[in-house]
């Protein structure tokens, strides 16, 4: 059992060593840039729709904003 892990332990490394392709720095900024703007667009799409149904809340049980 013990050699079984030491043997798939061995096997990950190698394959994260030697088969798998890593992005350049430029790529992984260009990445994560795009990462940040959807979240903060996604964000604010929801403080807007949040905005929206608060609104209609308030107008239907206190008939004010």
């Amino acid at each position: 059992m013990k050699l079984k892990l030491l043997t798939n332990i061995e096997e990950s490394y190698v394959e994260l060593r030697q088969k798998t392709s890593w992005p350049t720095k430029k790529q992984l900024i260009k990445s994560a840039l795009i990462v940040m703007l959807a979240s903060v667009i996604i964000a604010a799409i929801i403080f807007g729709i949040d905005k929206i149904i608060e609104t209609i809340v308030n107008l239907l049980y206190f008939g004010k904003f």
